[in-house]
């Protein structure tokens, strides 16, 4: 092999590798809450990253250094905002009302550089077509608007409808693309042997026959095959 493209393939390698270990120190809200500085960050390091590695004069230390150096950046911002709640609206910023006791808060729209049709793009994300349904509507830091709907056109709970409780449980996946999980079946106290006799049951060959199934406490089994 070409020492070029062996000197790349290691570079590619480790990049990779510190991007992975950096992703998990960052932890999750890199991702679940992504705010303009979060995305602005990813985008510098994917280019910091990029460049370290296409540039004939730059070896893999620079590598690793642009990497873990703007991982720290980050971490510090993170850490900070976790120690100081002042600093938090400065570096994160902070919530706004842009809709309030079903009125337009205009002046907070100019703030947040966002119009009306923006405003409606993000309420239909929500399931809401129309801004005569929205009682207060707050802008979060990563771009989303959190909707607190008029009582007319709230959604009914089962405390409204005084329905009486019943039991709540996580499904426990069970056969995934033909693969029986074998830690669910652990975690039901169940062998592969009942598994299997449960599909024949249901008129099923076997677990190769299976492409989803989940068990639930007070559902029982769902259970879909590559042919239904």
């Amino acid at each position: 092999m070409d020492t070029n493209f062996l000197a790349l393939t290691v570079e590619l390698f480790m990049g990779f590798l510190a991007l992975l270990a950096l992703t998990k120190l960052l932890g999750k809200n890199q991702i679940t809450q992504l705010t303009p500085f979060d995305f602005i960050s990813a985008l510098v390091l994917g280019e910091l990253v990029g460049n370290a590695i296409y540039d004939k004069e730059i070896g893999l230390p620079y590598v690793l250094y642009a990497v873990f150096f703007w991982g720290t950046l980050i971490y510090s911002v993170e850490m900070l905002t976790q120690k100081f709640r002042g600093s938090r609206a400065f570096l994160e910023g902070k919530p706004s009302l842009v809709i309030s006791g079903g009125k337009i808060q205009y002046e907070q729209l100019k703030k947040n550089k966002l119009d009306l049709n923006q405003l409606q793009h993000l309420l239909r994300e929500k399931e809401v077509f129309s801004i005569r349904e929205v009682e207060y509507g707050v802008l979060e830091t990563n771009g989303s608007v959190s909707v607190l709907r008029k009582q007319p056109y709230d959604t009914p709970r089962n405390l409204d409808l005084h329905i009486p409780d019943s039991l709540v449980s996580l499904p426990i996946l069970l056969i995934l693309d033909g693969e029986v999980i074998t830690e669910s079946l652990h975690q039901l106290k169940k062998t592969e042997e009942w598994l299997n006799d449960e599909l024949i049951a249901r008129g099923i060959p076997g677990t190769t026959a299976v492409l989803y199934a989940e068990w639930r406490d007070e559902d029982g089994f769902e259970i879909q095959t590559y042919s239904s």
